[in-house]
């Protein structure tokens, strides 16, 4: 609870699915009535139980709030992965929060399920006792699967308890739970030649490739063989015939959850509950057709309309601006679309650092994001270049969707009485951030479109970070490539790709310029009496002292050796810049503490950057005029001595 707000943490998969749908709105609606908010946190792939499959969006289930929240439900049989329910369950029993598991189980928890033997018992004797079928025959799941051998014997009891004697060698086929395994045991079915009177199947996928492969083979269903499912299938309705089942009713199920969680957030123990599966017959039995949920039904059509029919041009070029926006800002101005409506982006701060790779870099992966809301599409003008403000302002670090940064507007919005879905952004199998949706209705083609919203956002900003990090990798690079590495200056390539662009530029074009050269005194003594990393660090001072004396504008460069020079643009007073560069190098020997003094002799030519500009000959004028000086102090020297 937070600010005397109650939040329940829902936890599935595939929210756009009409079944997990029904299910989340009739949820919502009850719990709605108790006074409790419902946060969603979901991800948008099957993970199947293999645990060890990469699956980085389940990130999503690490943004649970427990500190805040006063219950959790897992959708077990959506998410399939007991690694992911048994982290869950962890964190909420060290925030000692009650759970409540849908369509599973688990220790310690109030675990809701199907009564799947009753539901598949009541199937079996339908054929056997309503339809008087001798001879049947039943395509199980995975040969010795805990639900496979269930089902077995379930059909094994009705059989005996009818008088029919149970032969497994010749009653029982292996579909594996899927069509393309069942497809091979029905094709060697029809190749015995014995055709049972009946095939009463584990699932519903298994009877309607059953069903299918029959028909194609010259079999009439029902009238030869009779045909059945299990668990309610919404594609048995879609079917020529349906397909006899028995329904593992979705909202049944919400029903029940809704009431185990008022029950255990008020102090209720642990407790379990089955729903029996409403037994459905149909055609394929030979039975009246019949329809169930229109309203789910429905509502796969609108799904699947709208994902067939959904406007990816916007997507993908909403996609490609992000990436190739040039700042934060920019990039998040392409969020601003109806796509996003009732939406909002939070990130991980750090992710914009320029000199970082936030994909790869392993101590940003093991500390905790800075999470920053960098896109509200009820406030847009908040967050456009100039105002986006991308400082982390949380004290102590919550890496949750109710992050101090981002709390209040969370809660705002959950008083419309809608559920939050959140989805985890990620990029290269690296979470980054979440996308909230706070849709103000139930219409599946919204739930629909936050799977194609969050690929979209996840690889537009993840785009823009890489490529971003590639432009400061190529600066980089860039830099070393014109740069000398001693001093800084401008390499002797640097140089000429730097003044043949400023050449080209209009108001470079007939301006005053001088040309300035610095040579450092005494290069050899001091190479040979301290060394050339004592060398090094002269020439590095004598180069310092000019860069800092002249103009920024100027390009001040090393070609090699003890020579450095700078091209002034503009009037200017050259000898002021010889003077300025002397007393830079004065101060620096009085502080130093080197057992020599660094100086330089300097010589200068002005000329004018027209087309007749010849930097060869400017510089070599400028050598000259250096020379000059390095000549008188070394007759100034002899003189002394």
């Amino acid at each position: 609870m937070i600010n005397g707000k109650k939040l329940i943490a829902l936890c599935t998969s595939r929210v756009y699915e009409p079944s997990t749908h029904g299910y989340i709105v009739r949820l919502n609606e009850l719990l709605k009535d108790e006074g409790y908010s419902l946060l969603i946190f979901t991800i948008n792939s099957d993970i199947y139980w293999e645990e060890d499959r990469q699956a980085t969006e389940k990130y999503v289930f690490d943004l649970i709030p427990y500190r805040y929240i006063d219950a959790v439900i897992i959708m077990d049989e959506k998410i399939k992965s007991h690694k992911i329910a048994g982290k869950i369950i962890r964190q909420a029993k060290n925030h000692n929060l009650p759970v409540v598991i849908a369509d599973g189980h688990y220790e310690d928890c109030s675990c809701l399920g199907y009564d799947y033997n009753h539901g598949f018992e009541q199937v079996v004797r339908h054929v056997i006792e309503y339809h008087r079928v001798k001879r049947p025959h039943i395509m199980a799941g995975h040969n010795g699967n805990e639900f496979s051998e269930q089902r077995i014997e379930v059909f094994r009891k009705v059989l005996e308890e009818n008088g029919i004697e149970f032969d497994r060698a010749t009653m029982v086929s292996h579909g594996d739970f899927w069509a393309d395994p069942c497809r091979i045991a029905t094709q060697a079915l029809i190749d015995r030649g014995d055709m049972p009177e009946a095939i009463i199947c584990a699932n519903d996928i298994m009877a309607i490739t059953v069903s299918e492969m029959l028909m194609k083979a010259g079999y009439m269903v029902p009238h030869d063989v009779i045909v059945t499912g299990f668990d309610g299938y919404d594609e048995i309705y879609f079917t020529t015939p349906k397909i006899t089942t028995a329904s593992c009713d979705i909202i049944k199920m919400a029903t029940a959850t809704a009431e185990l969680v008022v029950e255990a957030v008020n102090g209720g123990e642990p407790h379990n509950k089955l729903i029996e599966p409403t037994f459905q017959p149909n055609q394929s039995c030979g039975c009246p057709e019949h329809t169930e949920h229109p309203a789910i039904l429905k509502n796969r059509f609108r799904e699947s309309f709208a994902r067939l029919n959904d406007d990816n041009r916007v997507l993908t070029f909403i996609t490609s601006s992000m990436q190739m926006s040039k700042t934060p800002g920019q990039m998040v101005s392409q969020l601003e679309s109806y796509k996003l409506d009732h939406s909002l982006t939070v990130v991980d701060r750090r992710c914009f650092e320029k000199d970082i790779n936030y994909f790869t870099d392993k101590n940003i992966l093991d500390s905790k994001k800075e999470f920053v809301m960098i896109y509200d599409s009820d406030y847009p003008e908040r967050y456009k270049e100039g105002t986006l403000d991308l400082s982390s302002r949380d004290g102590e670090l919550f890496e949750d969707v109710l992050a101090p940064s981002i709390c209040s507007r969370i809660m705002e919005i959950t008083n419309a009485g809608f559920p939050l879905i959140f989805n985890s952004l990620v990029f290269m199998d690296r979470p980054f951030g979440f996308v909230c949706y706070h849709f103000k209705d139930f219409l599946i083609s919204n739930y629909t479109n936050t799977l194609s919203v969050t690929n979209a956002i996840s690889i537009g900003i993840g785009g823009y970070i890489n490529i971003r990090y590639q432009r400061t990798l190529l600066k980089e690079m860039d830099e070393m490539y014109r740069h000398d590495a001693l001093t800084g200056l401008f390499n002797r390539i640097g140089f000429q790709n730097q003044l043949k662009q400023l050449r080209r530029e209009p108001e470079y074009d007939g301006i005053p310029v001088t040309v300035l050269m610095s040579d450092l005194d005494g290069l050899k003594f001091i190479n040979d009496t301290y060394g050339h990393a004592e060398g090094d660090s002269a020439i590095y001072q004598v180069a310092y002292s000019l860069s800092k004396s002249v103009p920024e504008s100027s390009l001040s460069t090393r070609f090699g050796g003890d020579e450095v020079f700078s091209i002034v643009f503009g009037e200017c007073d050259a000898e002021e810049i010889i003077r300025n560069i002397n007393a830079t190098l004065d101060a620096y020997n009085e502080t130093s503490g080197k057992p020599y003094k660094v100086s330089t002799s300097c010589g200068y030519t002005k000329t004018v950057l027209d087309k007749e500009f010849d930097i060869t000959k400017a510089i070599k004028e400028a050598d000259e005029e250096m020379y000059k000086v390095k000549n008188r102090k070394y007759e100034l020297r002899k003189k002394q001595q």
